[in-house]
């Protein structure tokens, strides 16, 4: 099999649930890692659908413009960068253009670019990408293919996966194979054959996984892990619940940020100086910026409108941008 392009353009269906989109995700990671890219050298960029930009005005939104210069110049190191772009489809003609101008002029020595979407790219994009790169086409996936999937998958970990216990993970999960791969990896630890009673009894509650290794995972800026832990803490509890925690995480962080010593922080959130969660909101707070600390709260009131005024199918794309973006706005 020939190497692909420095070009990938990762296709999904347009009516893609998640399950496609986890599936068309970690394709482009493939990509990515199969190029030789460091994943310290990944820069994502979330295209924000209508009405989610921070800026609508501008030719080229503040979402997408990172998207240049990280095509337009390699590592400092003299490595190849890789330039993740997630719901493409959602970049405006104006947008497009420039990227395939930028792509045109770019030197393919430097970058790995994956442009992720559900259907179709901008006409001149999609040109482009005709021309010059590869396309990897993501299928909707039916309970029917989701169930082979489950065996083949179930095989190749080598786990004792009964049949009344497949038939509850996909009742439950449908053919969301990212939900499902996530809860195998949980059911991973247990000893013996899974019966379709544990399944049921394992994802009836919450996980036992607290919420604050998404917070950590935000902090150090680690989007991979973040987006992972979001997609567990999704599978058991309701978005708005998880919104409702990264605002009291950013307020702690706030506070910190303008306490004079550790004691009076320790004092507004109503706790003990030497308690852990209080000195590790203190220290992470004290590392953020004026700036910083405004746009996350502004992404996370974006996010928690989308979330009680858009339909349910966009709330995994909603927190998925909102994750990425506290990513970079918490760590420094």
């Amino acid at each position: 099999m020939e190497p692909l392009k420095p070009l990938v353009h990762v296709k999904g269906p347009s009516d893609s649930g998640p399950g496609e989109r986890s599936r068309m995700l970690d394709e482009a990671r493939k990509v990515l890692v199969n190029a030789g890219i460091d994943t310290q050298a990944i820069v994502r960029i979330d295209v924000p659908g209508r009405g989610q930009s921070a800026s609508a005005e501008a030719v080229v939104r503040p979402e997408v413009e990172p998207m240049i210069p990280a095509m337009q110049s390699g590592s400092l190191f003299g490595d190849r960068i890789g330039v993740l772009v997630v719901d493409a489809h959602h970049l405006r003609l104006p947008e497009a253009r420039v990227v395939t101008e930028v792509l045109g002029q770019t030197d393919s020595h430097e970058s790995q670019v994956v442009l992720v979407s559900s259907g179709a790219l901008s006409p001149s994009l999609a040109a482009h990408v005709r021309k010059h790169g590869d396309t990897i086409s993501i299928r909707k996936l039916r309970e029917r293919e989701a169930a082979e999937w489950l065996r083949s998958e179930v095989r190749s970990r080598r786990m004792k996966v009964r049949a009344d216990a497949q038939a509850a993970l996909l009742e439950k999960f449908g053919s969301d194979v990212g939900a499902i791969a996530r809860a195998l990896d949980q059911l991973a630890v247990v000893k013996g054959s899974i019966t379709g009673d544990l399944v049921q009894a394992r994802f009836r509650n919450r996980p036992d996984e607290p919420i604050w290794h998404l917070t950590d995972a935000l902090s150090r800026g680690a989007v991979d892990e973040a987006l992972r832990r979001l997609h567990d803490l999704l599978t058991h509890i309701h978005p708005l619940v998880v919104v409702a925690a990264l605002e009291r995480d950013l307020q702690w962080l706030a506070m910190a940020e303008v306490a004079p010593d550790v004691a009076t922080f320790a004092g507004w959130v109503g706790s003990k100086p030497d308690w852990y969660p209080v000195q590790k909101s203190w220290r992470a707070g004290k590392r953020m910026t004026d700036d910083n600390l405004a746009k996350a709260a502004d992404a996370l009131r974006r996010a928690d409108a989308a979330l009680k005024t858009m339909p349910q199918e966009t709330h995994l794309v909603t927190l998925e941008r909102l994750t990425v973006s506290l990513c970079y706005r918490y760590r420094r």
